[in-house]
């Protein structure tokens, strides 16, 4: 033993939230009382992008990636028994964020709360959401605004808060290079802070409040080395942002500060046991440097490449964190990498790299400007390809997907029935149900005032935080909120990023994307068609679009016509899409668990257009039990994380348009 002092540990949260506001505050107080000691709330689809759950697009996605928070009602039972001015709380909550924060605020409120003591984050970064997450609602414009709104609002009224947390988790999940993270996420937070002093809201004097209420939200993956010093990068050119851009001169309001969830996009479906030792060391790029030391951490668990983890699998999560900072000595020391020349070699090289790309995004007009040109997405895409293309030739090792594949059974898995949480069906219905009964009992006059109110402060130029407060108040939900500022700003579809993608694999003579791009150019030929024609459709709310890119692009250089429209479609619409466009394969990407009710629906809309003959394939985390339901409904194929090869799925997705059109099968190597 020691007698060295420990610094405190960091926040331990687990990412959590599902079915019900009555079962997710179950599973909180649970969690709670096992040694977690923050919360982090994760919210279904339809309450991030603005949708009751009684709304077209809500069907099949209500309680399926998060809790559904409809109205002030859904909130209460959320948090009830778990005194909020004692608990900090992290809500991943984007575009309707501002809502989010009046709902916690009223709840906190009729607690008895002073909401000044308040604290927590939400996060509130839109440019990442046009990037790689999808579930952005608004323009650029309107959604800066809204930010801009809730950082004056928080540091007047809730000065413990961070109104936002800048996100650079999900650009690595797309993609990004450790430069691209640095520099998107620094890009936007500069897009924030000038946007916020601009608003003419925040005194001169108290400039340096809002710096050191401005949070991050980062990714660290298992090359951990790398990712200490991209952290140790991170804070170094944060400093000199707000000192010299903003004439921060207090260096604890210039600190950085951030948050951490390690990387989901290297977990695996195969042998998925090795997630565990992945999540440790990523965990550790995070934690063992002090000086760039994560100030909240929550872990994914291991079987989250096969579908949603039970409490179970989170408690594993969470009792990883806490060996780490209650068995090891690590807390009792000063920073490890202090004078390491090594370490200091990779940081100036991360800087120096990361500094030019964020002076060519300011020369472009800024992050929004290069969100709008469709530059970050491009260069996004064209990373992911990359380290796809590396993963399938084997330039990068994956343990148990490319190389070391053999395994013995494993008892995790062995029955995958229950290796994974599933959400009861007709939760749903009693979702739907409850808010019908919540809009009956409500003061209608109320409500429809304070919306009409809300939709007149939009259209002028006030604060819209102390309008959303009182449309919390006055019982409105999370659909009539997000319509009334549709009505004003409009909504947004981003850029796909797709058509200005370099090509990522070459099809050289003898390549296996050249052996497809031949059976490809035959198949269109034996069809009497000029080029074989794929529409890749996103249904439902499912805004993770990072797979179906990279199939789009794949099957573009393969020589198809590809038909891809974005994120957020109906059934409906992907129909109506193959139907105009003549496509000989529909291919659907789902990652949310609402492949059950959607799929189904598409192919039960082509069969009612006559076009059933059209093959549709699936692409998603598919439990195994619902693949083999799909192949029965009609899907010609289902491809899941396991699917690691585009250039083998777009071959099978050759083989089966010659299937469906009765032509003879051809022989496709890759």
């Amino acid at each position: 033993m020691t007698d060295r002092r420990k610094d405190r540990p960091w926040l331990m949260r687990t990412y959590a939230g599902h079915s019900t506001a009555e079962a997710s505050n179950e599973l909180y107080r649970r969690n709670l009382a096992k040694g977690q000691t923050g919360l982090s709330v994760a919210f279904d689809l339809p309450t991030q992008t603005g949708y009751d759950p009684d709304h077209l697009l809500a069907r099949g996605e209500v309680g399926r990636v998060g809790v559904p928070v409809s109205h002030l009602g859904d909130m209460r039972r959320l948090f009830q028994d778990i005194p909020l001015e004692r608990t900090n709380t992290s809500m991943t909550i984007n575009a309707t964020a501002m809502w989010l924060l009046a709902l916690y605020q009223v709840v906190a409120e009729e607690q008895g709360a002073d909401i000044a003591a308040l604290q927590g984050t939400t996060q509130n970064d839109i440019v990442k959401e046009y990037l790689s997450r999808g579930t952005h609602v608004f323009p650029p414009g309107p959604s800066l605004r809204l930010t801009t709104d809730m950082i004056t609002y928080t540091v007047n009224h809730i000065p413990r808060w961070n109104p936002i947390n800048i996100c650079s988790y999900h650009l690595q999940e797309a993609g990004a290079t450790p430069v691209q993270e640095i520099a998107y996420a620094m890009s936007t937070a500069i897009a924030v802070l000038d946007a916020v002093f601009a608003s003419g809201r925040i005194p001169e004097e108290r400039k340096g409040e809002v710096v050191a209420r401005i949070s991050f939200f980062v990714n660290a993956g298992v090359r951990f080395v790398e990712e200490m010093c991209k952290m140790r990068a991170f804070s170094r050119i944060w400093d000199e942002i707000t000192r010299e851009r903003y004439g921060i001169e207090n260096a604890r309001q210039r600190r950085f500060r951030y948050g951490v969830q390690v990387n989901s996009l290297g977990l695996t479906e195969a042998q998925p046991e090795n997630n565990v030792q992945r999540i440790v060391l990523e965990m550790l790029a995070v934690t063992l440097s002090k000086d760039a030391r994560a100030r909240a951490v929550q872990l994914p668990a291991w079987n989250e490449a096969l579908g949603l983890p039970r409490p179970w699998d989170q408690q594993w999560s969470l009792r990883i964190q806490q060996v780490l900072a209650h068995e090891s000595d690590l807390l009792e020391y000063e920073d490890l990498f202090d004078g390491s020349r090594v370490v200091e070699e990779k940081v100036s090289a991360l800087v120096a790299g990361s500094l030019e790309e964020i002076d060519r995004i300011q020369a472009m007009g800024g992050a929004m400007a290069a969100v709008e040109s469709g530059y970050l997405k491009s260069e996004l895409v064209a990373s992911h390809a990359g380290r796809r293309a590396r993963i399938e030739s084997g330039e990068e090792l994956i343990v148990g997907v490319n190389c070391y594949e053999s395994t013995e059974p494993s008892p995790l898995t062995a029955d995958l029935g229950t290796a994974i949480m599933t959400v009861d069906p007709a939760n749903e219905a009693r979702v739907v149900a409850a808010l019908h009964t919540w809009r009956d009992s409500r003061d209608e006059a109320r409500a429809t005032e304070a919306l009409t109110a809300l939709k007149k402060a939009a259209a002028g130029t006030a604060d819209l935080m102390p309008a959303t407060v009182e449309c919390a108040r006055a019982g409105v939900t999370t659909g009539e909120w997000s319509w009334a500022l549709r009505d004003v700003f409009g909504e947004f579809r981003a850029p796909t990023g797709v058509s200005g993608a370099p090509v990522a694999v070459t099809a050289e003579p003898g390549t296996p994307l050249a052996v497809v791009r031949d059976a490809v150019a035959r198949t269109a030929r034996d069809l009497g068609a000029g080029r074989l024609r794929l529409l890749v459709g996103k249904p439902g709310l499912d805004g993770h679009s990072n797979g179906a890119e990279q199939i789009a692009v794949r099957a573009r250089d393969a020589g198809f016509e590809v038909v891809y429209q974005g994120i957020r479609l109906t059934p409906e619409q992907i129909v109506g899409a193959a139907l105009a466009e003549d496509v000989h394969c529909v291919g659907l990407s789902i990652l949310s668990g609402s492949h059950a009710a959607l799929v189904p629906d598409v192919l039960a809309r082509l069969r009612e257009a006559g076009a059933g003959d059209i093959p549709v394939i699936v692409g998603g985390i598919i439990p195994n039990g619902d693949a083999v339901e799909l192949r029965a409904a009609g899907v010609a194929a289902v491809f899941t994380p396991k699917d690691f090869g585009i250039t083998e799925i777009i071959g099978r997705i050759v083989d089966e348009i010659r299937k469906a059109n009765k032509l003879d099968p051809l022989e496709v190597l890759a």
